[in-house]
């Protein structure tokens, strides 16, 4: 298998595609990559450095997957910022589902470099969004 062609940053939505999930993840080196937005869903790549950590938030109408390509993780929710009453360690293979209107932070806690894939019901992120780094998603405005 040639794994250049992950290396391709295309939004592929709404288009039909089919691809390895996990290897665009393990080849993904930015913060955020959209890979598929369609109507109803969209797909994104994260790449979060050791000791780093996606950032505590909430989305207040959006369902959210996330899988574990590479790494190891701690997740931890709650119904408020001040309540994070679930907290679950994660390695690869390891999904969490983390439903609308719930805070939640992913961290790494690993030595390597944390490598996930994300899937928004609905889309979260403008069709193609990049963010080479946790700054760039920080500083965007949509």
């Amino acid at each position: 298998m040639n794994l250049n062609c992950y290396t391709n940053q295309t939004d592929y939505g709404p288009n039909p595609y089919v691809t390895n999930v996990e290897h665009m993840a393990i080849q993904n080196q930015n913060f955020r990559t959209a890979i598929w937005t369609g109507r109803h869903m969209q797909a994104t790549l994260m790449c979060i450095p050791p000791c780093g950590e996606i950032g505590l938030e909430i989305h207040p109408s959006i369902d959210q997957f996330i899988r574990i390509e590479q790494g190891c993780a701690i997740v931890i929710m709650g119904n408020s910022q001040n309540c994070m009453d679930f907290r679950q360690n994660m390695s690869k293979n390891d999904a969490v589902f983390i439903p609308a209107g719930n805070w939640h932070n992913i961290m790494n806690v690993g030595k390597q470099t944390l490598k996930l894939s994300v899937i928004y019901a609905p889309p979260n992120h403008p069709k193609g969004t990049i963010h080479h780094t946790k700054t760039d998603a920080e500083n965007s405005h949509y």
